[in-house]
């Protein structure tokens, strides 16, 4: 799955200013842990991560 995402973020050259920022979510109900997936400009990958996105 990684190398369809690359594949598709280097169109025409830009694949560079975009990452995958993944992030890990705790369920507020059950306790458990899911993955959140998110691809954003590299300008806001503190703010993804930090959940202000």
């Amino acid at each position: 799955m990684a190398k369809k995402v690359v594949a598709t973020l280097k169109v025409a050259g830009k694949g560079k200013d975009y990452s995958k920022v993944i992030t890990m979510v705790k369920s507020p109900r059950t306790g458990a842990y899911s993955f959140k997936e998110q691809i954003v400009a590299n300008d806001f990958v503190k703010d993804a991560i930090a959940g202000k996105l």
